[in-house]
C-alpha cells in the first residue's frame, strides 16, 4: 500500500489540474477577453461630439476622455462589480472627473451602468448574428442589439434606422480581443416636419458623438 500511494496522489493531482486548465480554457472560450476587467485598466479616447439645439444652430466639440477602472466590491448578489472613473481633458495633461460608472459581468452578458441605467451591451459567447434586448434591466421598450463576431473584432449594432424624412438613429460599438472597447458611435437626429422642410434633411435637434481609442493601458 505504501508503495501505491503516491501513484494515487499523483493521479489524483493530474486530474484536478487537468479539470483547472478545462475550466480556464472554458471561461476563455467565453470571449470574457473583448472586455478586460482589471483594477488599474485605462482607455483613453478621442471624442467628437457635437450637439444640435435646432435649425443651424449647433456647437461642435472635440476632447478626450480616460476611463479607468479604480476599484470593484461584491454586491448583494454575489456579482463584482467593476467601478470605472471616467475623466475629460481638452490636452491630455489636465484630467476633470465627469463621472462614474460601472461593469458588471451577468449571467453570460456585460452590464454597463451609466448614471443608474443599465445596459446589456454585450453578450458571451460573442456569437456572429447573436441578438439580445439591450434594455433587459430597464423599465423601458425593448431594444434589440445585434452583434457581428469577425474574429478579433466584434462590432454591436444597437440602431441602424433612417427613414430621411423625420429622424436617424445609428448607434453601434467596437471591441477588440484583449483590449475592450475601442470605438463608440452615435448620432440622433430629428430632422425638421414642417411642410416648407419636410424631407430636406433639415436637422431640427439631437447629437453626434464619436469615441476613438488612441491609448491603453494598465497603471
Amino acid at each position: 500500500m505504501k508503495r501505491k500511494l503516491p501513484l494515487v496522489l499523483l493521479l489524483l493531482l493530474t486530474l484536478f489540474t487537468s479539470c483547472d486548465r478545462e475550466l480556464e480554457d472554458s471561461q476563455a472560450d467565453l470571449g470574457y477577453d473583448f472586455q478586460p476587467l482589471e483594477v488599474g485598466l485605462f482607455w483613453v479616447y478621442e471624442v467628437d461630439q457635437t450637439i444640435y439645439f435646432g435649425e443651424n444652430d449647433s456647437e461642435q466639440e472635440l476632447f478626450f476622455y480616460k476611463d479607468r477602472i479604480r476599484s470593484f466590491y461584491t454586491n448583494a448578489e454575489g456579482e463584482l462589480v467593476f467601478i470605472v472613473n471616467r475623466t475629460k481633458s481638452f490636452d491630455e495633461i489636465t484630467w476633470t472627473k465627469v463621472l462614474e460608472y460601472t461593469l458588471i459581468q451577468r449571467d453570460l452578458s456585460l452590464v454597463r451602468t451609466i448614471e443608474n441605467q443599465p445596459l446589456v451591451a454585450l453578450v458571451f459567447p460573442p456569437k456572429d448574428g447573436k441578438v439580445w434586448n439591450g434594455n433587459i434591466y430597464r423599465d423601458e421598450v425593448a431594444d434589440d442589439f445585434e452583434l457581428i463576431n469577425s474574429g478579433n473584432s466584434i462590432r454591436v449594432n444597437q440602431e441602424d434606422s433612417d427613414d430621411e424624412v423625420t429622424y436617424r438613429d445609428i448607434r453601434f460599438e467596437i471591441y477588440d480581443l484583449g483590449v475592450g472597447l475601442v470605438e463608440k458611435y452615435d448620432e440622433v437626429l430629428t430632422y425638421c416636419s414642417r411642410n416648407d422642410c419636410l424631407g430636406d434633411k433639415l436637422i431640427d435637434s439631437g447629437f453626434k458623438v464619436q469615441m476613438k481609442l488612441t491609448d491603453y493601458g494598465k497603471d
